[in-house]
């Protein structure tokens, strides 16, 4: 990312940060960086290119996060991790994190989350033709839950407290056993020959 268009959109997350995304306009970055509001065209377009951009960096935020080469970590370590990193980046950045949810993705660093989980699901033995899916399934869950919990609009949430934390890592297992389940053989796969499941 360009030194110039990472130090606006690194402007702009800071002022959505302090006064809420409502408050994000051209000019208002633009007064954060020393520019007008025309000379930040050429760097992330107009307001709506401007929160794509802020898509691109929470994403780029997210895989820096996780950190390191995630390969080296296990598949089911791997999925914890990003998890927990998605939860953080959410209380990082609860005014601007809902764009992930809201906004397709934009850059190149946006599609980070999808392609992680679809390797850390490759890993696991999930068949080739449901790792989109389950991709699908696993993002929209932890997009979901953690904007919900951000904003309040998660039924019974605080997650100022530790059984916040503790619930959404009780997820994260839940999450890991869904995956090993896909990965599994059936079970009529594994039965001796001439032997028919129950009920079959």
């Amino acid at each position: 990312m360009d030194d110039k268009r990472r130090q606006i959109l690194d402007q702009a997350l800071a002022l959505v940060d302090e006064r809420g995304l409502a408050a994000m306009s051209m000019r208002a970055v633009a007064e954060r960086v020393g520019l007008t509001s025309m000379a930040l065209y050429p760097y992330v377009g107009g307001k709506d290119a401007l929160l794509d951009g802020l898509v691109d960096l929470l994403h780029l935020e997210l895989g820096t996060a996780v950190g390191g080469d995630p390969a080296d970590i296990d598949w089911k370590h791997r999925l914890c991790a990003v998890g927990r990193a998605v939860r953080s980046l959410a209380h990082a950045h609860p005014s601007a994190f809902p764009l992930l949810l809201n906004r397709s993705a934009a850059g190149p660093s946006a599609a980070w989350l999808a392609g992680a989980l679809q390797g850390i699901l490759t890993d696991a033995g999930v068949p080739g033709s449901e790792v989109t899916r389950i991709a699908r399934l696993i993002c929209a869950f932890l997009l979901g839950y953690t904007t919900g919990e951000v904003t309040g609009g998660l039924p019974g949430s605080n997650p100022e407290t530790l059984e916040g934390a503790a619930e959404f890592d009780a997820d994260l297992e839940d999450l890991v056993r869904l995956v090993e389940n896909a990965a599994a053989p059936s079970s009529s796969a594994e039965l001796p020959e001439g032997v028919r499941p129950a009920g079959g």
